[in-house]
């Protein structure tokens, strides 16, 4: 099988990368160098959710897998792109921007939600993100999808002062159905072949509630 070209689908982990509300701030540090140990190594700080990552069911709920229980095909397969470009900041994803896409919605399906957010990764508009409404997401599961992969920090609205938010219903409805999500992708709009691959393996990590990831997207030979 030959790869025509791949698109990276990750921010760079750095100390500076854009973290959700709260969570724990990266820190990249020199642990040794060549000059003063004979080899170079990277202290690393970071919490599961930082940067390009996934959630496991466990993030939101509590009888649910955590990431190193997961089936390993919820990351690698064949991914459909919805282009949504051009919604409004805390927008909906309704099912009515959905729905021509509706007969390549099936089980295996990596749905890749297109909003062209990540335009603005490392700005205070980057929390303004647009989200899947809860009935569009119920739908997409009904049809058997249960990767879901955003270029935004949410899936959800990211709730602040002004925008209380309704409590992470489409995080909980994939979770409660298996189902893993993917947020903080990017270059979402150069994935412009048919038929994508993608692989967004997690890291290992035992018995935790979401993993870091090296998304990206190839065209194959098939």
């Amino acid at each position: 099988m030959r790869v025509h070209k791949i698109v990276d689908l990750s921010v760079p982990l750095t100390s500076s990368t854009q973290v959700y509300p709260g969570d724990p701030e990266p820190r990249m540090e020199v642990h040794s160098t060549i000059e003063q140990h004979g080899f170079n190594l990277l202290q690393l700080h970071l919490g599961s959710q930082t940067g390009t990552h996934i959630d496991a069911p466990y993030h939101f709920w509590e009888q649910g897998l955590r990431v190193d229980q997961l089936d390993l095909s919820l990351f690698t397969g064949d991914a459909l792109l919805i282009d949504v470009r051009g919604i409004r900041p805390r927008e909906a994803i309704t099912w009515d921007m959905i729905a021509a896409h509706e007969h390549a919605l099936r089980p295996g399906i990596i749905v890749l939600l297109c909003t062209g957010w990540a335009d603005h990764y490392g700005t205070p508009r980057y929390f303004d993100n647009p989200y899947l409404d809860a009935d569009a997401c119920r739908r997409m599961l009904d049809l058997g999808v249960r990767t879901f992969c955003i270029d935004a920090l949410n899936i959800d609205e990211t709730p602040d002062a002004t925008h209380p938010g309704i409590g992470y219903p489409v995080h909980h409805l994939i979770a409660e159905a298996g189902g893993v999500i993917g947020e903080n992708f990017c270059n979402l709009e150069q994935v412009s072949f048919p038929h994508p691959f993608v692989s967004c393996l997690p890291l290992a990590l035992e018995a935790a509630d979401g993993a870091p990831v090296r998304a990206v997207a190839m065209d194959l030979e098939r």
